[in-house]
């Protein structure tokens, strides 16, 4: 006697096949919506550039202040020229000055620009009326005043240069800067030289 084969499908209960449709179904709705969720780009790249334009204020206000004190402000040195001050940075008050410094006396103070420059007192004991640039026109070297010899000598490259700066030994090019120099309420006030140079009667080269 032939027998035939029976294979028996497995019956799934309707209320499981139900929950797998309602969960397939879902996350298919979910799907679609998610788009609508997401944040218009160009919304989101206002909203960071908002927030960083915020946070730079307090930032820059705070930079600002330690660039101030820490960058001192210019030295000036234009028409309205600057006071001379000492190795300590205060005024110069020439009363006082002139007590410490004799006749045919070459000192060094800062002027224009912070730049070293010589204060020289003549032989009756007052302020002349010009001041020296110590900077060597050369490399840059401060030149020293050798008293013992009347003129600067740069220890350098020994370039020389006469007692009013004008260079008379190479390999300087040029004569040291001239600035006016001017006493007003008992202070030393150096203003910039723009007339001719009156050792070369030309035009000055630092202007």
């Amino acid at each position: 006697m032939a027998s035939s084969a029976m294979i028996a499908t497995p019956l799934v209960p309707k209320s499981a096949t139900a929950g797998k449709a309602s969960r397939r179904s879902s996350v298919a709705v979910r799907a679609a919506q998610a788009p609508a969720m997401v944040p218009d780009m160009n919304k989101r790249n206002i909203m960071n550039l908002a927030l960083v334009g915020a946070a730079s204020l307090p930032i820059g206000g705070l930079v600002y202040g330690y660039g101030a004190f820490l960058v001192p402000p210019s030295a000036g040195g234009g028409s309205g020229g600057v006071n001379a001050k000492d190795s300590l940075g205060n005024d110069i008050k020439a009363s006082e000055y002139l007590q410490k410094h004799g006749p045919r006396d070459y000192s060094l103070a800062q002027g224009l620009k912070g730049d070293a420059t010589y204060l020289i007192v003549n032989e009756s004991g007052e302020l002349r009326d010009f001041g020296l640039n110590a900077i060597c026109t050369h490399l840059g070297c401060v030149v020293p005043w050798v008293s013992a010899e009347n003129k600067f000598k740069c220890p350098c490259h020994g370039s020389q240069y006469n007692s009013e700066g004008k260079v008379i030994r190479g390999p300087a090019p040029l004569s040291l800067a001239l600035a006016h120099v001017a006493v007003e309420n008992d202070l030393v006030k150096l203003t910039q030289w723009t007339e001719t140079d009156f050792r070369t009667d030309e035009k000055p080269w630092w202007v």
